[in-house]
């Protein structure tokens, strides 16, 4: 059975897990607003890896593939809230106490003005400013180009700036 490398994977998963949920959990959070599908998010990308481990050469490039994977799961799930009904621009349920620690109170009213931005800018932005990501690991992360990712963030700055500027339209 050691050569499956299922009993040599499961090591090294387990402690990129340890190192990475939190900021993918984080990540999925802030791309659906909602705790449950972050987790099942951060859980299916590492499932998937598991279950490619032997294929991936560059353990480097595994941070990258899961945060791939958990935007592409955050945008299956917007797909199917869309055919069912609207997006609510608040968590559901107001929020748990968990969710206070994810996203604190006075950021509340950026990350709704966030999500009234079109996904690819809610993507960029949620990328950059929470993940933290240069604009070469977004586009990797995203599969566009770096100058779709320059033109989306700039417009999206700028729709926020505009937005939580003006008291009027908070």
């Amino acid at each position: 059975m050691h050569d499956s490398g299922i009993e040599v994977a499961e090591p090294d998963v387990a402690q990129l897990y340890a190192e990475e949920r939190s900021a993918l959990l984080r990540l999925g959070f802030l791309l659906t607003g909602d705790r449950g599908l972050a987790e099942d998010l951060v859980q299916d990308a590492f499932l998937s890896l598991h279950r490619r481990w032997a294929d991936l050469p560059d353990r480097s490039r595994m941070p990258a593939y899961l945060r791939t994977a958990v935007v592409n799961g955050a945008r299956s799930a917007h797909r199917r809230r869309l055919r069912r009904r609207p997006v609510p621009l608040e968590p559901e349920g107001g929020g748990s106490t968990d969710d206070g620690v994810l996203l604190a109170e006075e950021h509340r009213t950026v990350l709704a003005a966030v999500r009234r931005l079109p996904r690819r800018q809610q993507e960029v932005i949620v990328l950059r400013y929470w993940a933290g990501l240069s604009e070469a690991e977004i586009a990797e992360s995203l599969g566009v180009s770096r100058g779709t990712v320059k033109t989306c963030a700039s417009r999206a700055l700028a729709t926020l700036t505009h937005h939580l500027g003006d008291p009027d339209v908070r």
